[in-house]
């Protein structure tokens, strides 16, 4: 079930979902709307290796924006700080952002109960598009759980994305044991 403006307000008030910074004016019918951080990252290396860390280069959007280029992926992330400690986060993009043609995750787009950060998004386009910091991006919608959590994801020894940072973050698949 998907939580309703008055619910996640409700959750804001008990502290199970926190946002920051928070504006009303973002909250929707059913979801949050959250804006593009102040940083963007590209990855060094044009072939990459999923068994090594692959490096980034983080930089600053400029005032005068920054024009994303098809076919090279970037990495940005939200402005907006979250955590969500008794619902299912998932972020998806605002409609008026997939119809320039940006897609803001590519399968990273569920949260889980106990995350708590910015959140890093997988950015491609389809055609060059210039893009500002502080611009809507995507919106949170909230999903209830059934059952109890044994582990939350900030509790979770093995967790991958836990280091609190507004930049973006690169992949960390080469610390999966496989």
């Amino acid at each position: 079930m998907i939580l309703t403006d008055q619910q996640i307000l409700a959750e804001i008030e008990k502290g199970t979902i926190v946002i920051q910074p928070y504006d009303r004016s973002c909250l929707g019918t059913n979801s949050y709307d959250v804006h593009l951080g102040k940083y963007l990252a590209t990855y060094r290396d044009e072939v990459l290796d999923a068994r090594k860390h692959n490096e980034i280069d983080t930089f600053e959007i400029p005032a005068e924006g920054f024009v994303l280029q098809p076919g090279r992926l970037y990495l940005g992330v939200t402005e907006e700080y979250t955590e969500t400690h008794a619902t299912v986060p998932f972020l998806e993009g605002k409609s008026s952002v997939g119809r320039l043609g940006i897609d803001i995750h590519a399968t990273a787009g569920k949260g889980d109960v106990g995350f708590c950060n910015h959140w890093t998004l997988e950015i491609s386009v389809s055609m060059p598009v210039r893009i500002y910091h502080n611009m809507p991006i995507g919106q949170l919608i909230y999903f209830t759980v059934q059952g109890d959590v044994n582990t939350l994801y900030n509790r979770k020894q093995n967790a991958k994305y836990n280091d609190k940072t507004d930049k973006p973050v690169e992949s960390m698949m080469w610390k999966n044991k496989w």
